[in-house]
């Protein structure tokens, strides 16, 4: 069995892969003063199955330190971090590569197993607009996302609570509650509409594959006026493919 673990700034994601299928999907907080060994108390009790290859990708180096120590420690496994050194499959035409984050990358490997000209939207801590394509990372739009947005309007406003992220059921509401949620829902959901149609023209392809992923893509696409494929596994599928070909 393999365990993939994607470290992202609010979330920690493990993934649980065999005969090439992510097979089981656990999540954590990204807490960055646990030690190893607190890693550990709370990995335990998370996941009990077993798994003899650990497959790591993050943008948190902290946490990257305690969870490899932790699986060193107590699992005898050596993570495989992605980094320098590892081949992804996946060209970078940036202009510094060494700039791109990990999650870029895997979202990309990931993109790349169904489509060869794709727009990724991954609705994360930041909302990441990326193109994609004949496995080449041509650049990527990076906005605040969703839930910053909404800690952002919160703690600078005197009198607006903190909400609950709901879908309202309209878009012009009648109470403080719904039309914060309206404000911060149907505007990402008009954002992303705003942001592929802006791509679209710069790249030249009506016909482009568009993706989503991240822990907000559920709340956020089906508002969305385009058609968009939803994969909240894409990540890790990503890693897995990275993973394949380091083997």
């Amino acid at each position: 069995m393999i365990l993939l673990v994607d470290v992202g700034n609010s979330n920690i994601t493990f993934g649980l892969a065999e005969n090439d299928q992510i097979k089981k999907t656990y999540r954590l907080k990204s807490f960055i003063d646990k030690t190893s060994d607190e890693f550990f108390l709370l990995f335990k009790n998370l996941i009990n199955d077993s798994f003899d290859t650990v497959v790591i990708s993050s943008v948190v180096p902290v946490i990257t330190s305690a969870l490899k120590k932790m699986f060193v420690n107590y699992y005898n496994v050596e993570p495989t971090i992605l980094g320098p050194g590892v081949k992804t499959g996946i060209m970078l035409k940036v202009d510094d590569p060494r700039s791109v984050g990990a999650d870029i990358i895997c979202d990309c490997a990931g993109a790349m197993k169904s489509s060869n000209d794709c727009i990724v939207i991954d609705l994360g801590t930041a909302t990441k607009y990326i193109y994609v394509k004949n496995n080449t990372f041509h650049g990527v739009s990076i906005a605040p996302g969703v839930a910053i947005s909404l800690k952002s309007l919160v703690s600078n406003t005197a009198l607006l609570p903190s909400i609950e992220l709901q879908t309202p059921k309209s878009v012009i509401c009648k109470n403080t509650i719904s039309c914060m949620q309206s404000g911060i829902i149907y505007g990402a959901a008009s954002q992303v509409d705003g942001m592929i149609e802006r791509i679209i023209d710069e790249i030249g392809n009506e016909n482009v594959d568009i993706i989503a992923t991240g822990g907000l893509s559920g709340l956020i696409t089906p508002l969305c006026k385009r058609s968009i494929k939803c994969n909240s596994n894409l990540l890790l599928e990503g890693l897995l493919e990275i993973y394949k070909k380091n083997i």
